[in-house]
């Protein structure tokens, strides 16, 4: 073993299955664990409001872990270069491990920081910590990118799932140095917003491990069938322990085999999960290659589409006040949870980028600021996919009817009835377009269309034609420019 170094602690606030951690305490007598907060680092995608709050419980849950295991984190803030300059000095440490992370500017940001320390005789070591597939070992036959998922995953799959996740330490070492306190770094709102996001989340990491237990023991075997009723707990819930680094898709997948081979859970609801795991490499793969595609679409025919301003509309979308239920109930669902069903994320992405034909990125800074599971890979390539500007996208003509599928997955209305109580009197049939209850109807029933709950904002199938016949001449303007 060799001298002392430091683990600084970015998107992946665990203990088990930390590649940098496991690396440092193999080869180090004394290890310091650091966390520097430098949002500014990450501009334009500081983390939003929902994710600072995650953030804060997350890093409280594993400063007692660590404390736990004898250790101590340093919280640190400012510049990332210059805090871990301060702190190898303070420490006596030469080397620093970091897992690697994605995003461009934080890409940017470790390459200078690894030529600075460098050049000072500092050593350092990123690993790929976070997803099961280390950005850009997954190209075509003649070497690029894939931009479509299914060949994508299929030359996955033909890798395998890699090791198994590396243990937890059974030990840590006590640190001398000086550390701010977890309120210092502000991570908190001061105007208290955040009721529903506690009533809903537990951050952390052994949260983690029990949601992946309990997905496992309850609704893994339903999971085909359940995953797109919004209504249902038929969905993992584990996509803001992977967008926080509390739980890895390593760790995730290797539980799903478990129960596999154990003989609890069928092929093909195992195979349905793990392919959800393969989107989400699919989107880093996007982004590492195609780093514009955080702010510009891939499909450069959609440089120049003329999509509409129209700030009444995107009001009332994030308000969940559009007059269609399905898409202000996930809308609430999103406000009060930091949170959203997957389908509904599709159902209302639709609706603002196609029926509304509003930028893609008013949706993606929305989530962004919104949601506990932000994470730049998925936001950019799901809103690209809806708006039809991205990789392996949903193609211009296909515009989800929030009725129809309103109708389809929600069929009883209970989860339009939970996010929407000013519609629990509506009758079945008619609670996914309530417009439709007739004015004898809804003074018997004390709801007044227009008041008590919205009309409509716009028609749907006006809207859904002039969609269609926007892109189409975008596409033929740009097919003809070339």
């Amino acid at each position: 073993m060799t001298d002392n170094a430091i683990v600084w602690f970015r998107q992946d606030l665990r203990l088990a299955d930390n590649p940098a951690l496991h690396q440092a305490l193999r080869q180090h007598r004394q290890v310091t664990l650091l966390y520097i907060h430098a949002p500014d680092e990450a501009a334009p995608w500081q983390p939003g409001a929902a994710k600072q709050w995650w953030q804060h419980h997350s890093l409280a849950a594993l400063q007692q872990s660590i404390k736990k295991l004898g250790g101590k984190l340093i919280l640190r803030k400012g510049p990332s270069l210059a805090t871990l300059q301060t702190v190898l000095a303070e420490s006596s440490a030469y080397t620093v491990y970091w897992n690697r992370s994605i995003e461009p500017a934080l890409i940017k940001r470790d390459k200078l920081i690894e030529q600075r320390l460098a050049e000072q005789g500092v050593e350092c070591h990123s690993s790929d910590g976070n997803l099961l597939y280390p950005p850009g070992s997954i190209r075509t036959q003649t070497g690029k990118p894939y931009q479509v998922f299914t060949p994508f995953w299929r030359e996955c799959q033909k890798q395998g799932l890699g090791d198994a996740p590396l243990p937890r330490p059974a030990r840590l070492h006590p640190s001398p140095l000086a550390s701010l306190p977890l309120t210092a770094l502000a991570l908190l709102p001061t105007i208290r917003w955040d009721q529903g996001l506690e009533q809903c989340w537990q951050p952390g990491e052994a949260h983690a491990q029990q949601r992946l237990a309990q997905f496992c023991d309850e609704a893994l075997n339903h999971y085909p069938e359940q995953r797109d009723l919004p209504a249902q707990p038929g969905t993992s819930s584990l996509s803001p322990y992977l967008a926080n680094g509390d739980i890895t898709p390593r760790q995730i997948s290797a539980a799903l085999m478990a129960q596999f081979i154990g003989n609890h859970s069928s092929a093909s609801s195992v195979e349905t999960v793990i392919r959800q795991l393969g989107w989400r490499e699919f989107a880093h793969h996007i982004l590492y290659h195609y780093p514009h595609t955080a702010e510009a679409p891939l499909n450069e025919r959609y440089q120049s589409f003329p999509w509409h301003n129209n700030p009444a509309l995107l009001h009332a979308w994030q308000q969940g006040k559009t007059g269609f239920p399905i898409i202000d109930a996930g809308m609430r669902q999103l406000w009060h949870s930091g949170w959203m069903h997957n389908r509904v994320r599709m159902v209302v992405a639709s609706f603002l980028c196609k029926n509304g034909l509003i930028h893609w990125r008013e949706g993606a800074n929305w989530f962004w600021d919104t949601l506990v599971d932000a994470d730049l890979a998925s936001n950019s390539l799901n809103w690209q996919w809806a708006a039809g500007c991205g990789a392996d996208a949903s193609p211009y003509f296909r515009v989800f009817n929030p009725v129809r599928q309103s109708e389809r997955f929600d069929a009883e209305g209970e989860y339009l009835r939970h996010w929407l109580p000013e519609l629990n009197a509506a009758p079945k049939k008619l609670i996914h377009q309530p417009w439709k209850i007739s004015n004898d109807a809804q003074q018997q029933l004390g709801l007044t269309i227009g008041n008590s709950y919205p009309s409509p904002v716009l028609d749907l199938s006006i809207t859904r034609q002039q969609a269609i016949a926007t892109a189409k001449a975008a596409i033929r303007r740009e097919i003809g420019s070339l």
